[in-house]
């Protein structure tokens, strides 16, 4: 992806969860050069990779496939100091047909919440053993707290405040439905780890390289200075 796409994804990004009534922290609009100023004060931020994360998967086709989503707390899977801390919150853009592909968490646990703008789209199967798709099984959700079965493959529609708790090993992948807009989408889950908690059905680059055909005006989670 281009530096200057990602700029431009973030200043919209920004727009809509604004106009949606979602308030952003202080550090996700902060800048390169206020952050090259700032020392271990902001250590929490960097090891746990709060902040701005735009990816393409890789596809170079971000609008066709992507995802925006801004970590907004998270404690970290390993390191000590932020054990007392064993949860996620991301704030999520979904553009009209925008996929993200499927995957599952080998461990992490995860409510997907509906926050306004129009439907989310989710597409569910359970994982066999080998970590296919399990097109036989029946998959059981909880549906704002009403139990469900859905048939391997079946959609379910979110609107908004609607949300769907996902366990681990469920393979889900999610869109925005045509025609209705953004969805600005919620996550509260147990500890994120984007590093080693993924299991994609088919390989993907879930952080992109990134042309600097511009400066950046926000820096990705991953590229704070120490």
């Amino acid at each position: 992806m281009k530096r200057s796409e990602v700029n431009a994804i973030i200043d919209e990004a920004t727009r809509f969860m604004t106009r949606q009534g979602q308030a952003l922290p202080p550090f996700a609009v902060w800048s390169p050069r206020r952050w090259a100023r700032l020392g271990a004060e902001a250590d929490e931020i960097r090891d746990c990779h709060l902040g701005w994360d735009i990816t393409d998967f890789g596809s170079g086709r971000f609008c066709e496939t992507g995802l925006v989503l801004l970590t907004l707390r998270n404690g970290h899977p390993t390191k000590a100091r932020y054990r007392g801390k064993t949860y996620c919150e991301k704030a999520m853009v979904v553009g009209e047909g925008q996929v993200t592909p499927m995957h599952f968490h080998w461990n992490k646990a995860e409510d997907i919440i509906n926050r306004g703008g129009g439907n989310l789209l989710i597409r569910f199967y359970k994982a066999t053993r080998s970590d296919g798709l399990d097109r036989r099984r029946k998959v059981a959700l909880s549906v704002d707290g009403v139990r469900r079965e859905l048939a391997p493959g079946a959609v379910l529609r979110l609107r908004p405040g609607e949300s769907v708790c996902i366990t681990s090993r469920i393979y889900h992948t999610f869109w925005g439905d045509k025609g209705r807009g953004p969805v600005l989408v919620g996550e509260v889950s147990k500890v994120n780890d984007d590093e080693r908690d993924n299991r994609f059905l088919d390989p993907v680059g879930r952080f992109p390289a990134i042309e600097e055909d511009v400066r950046p005006t926000r820096l990705l989670c991953m590229e704070y200075p120490r």
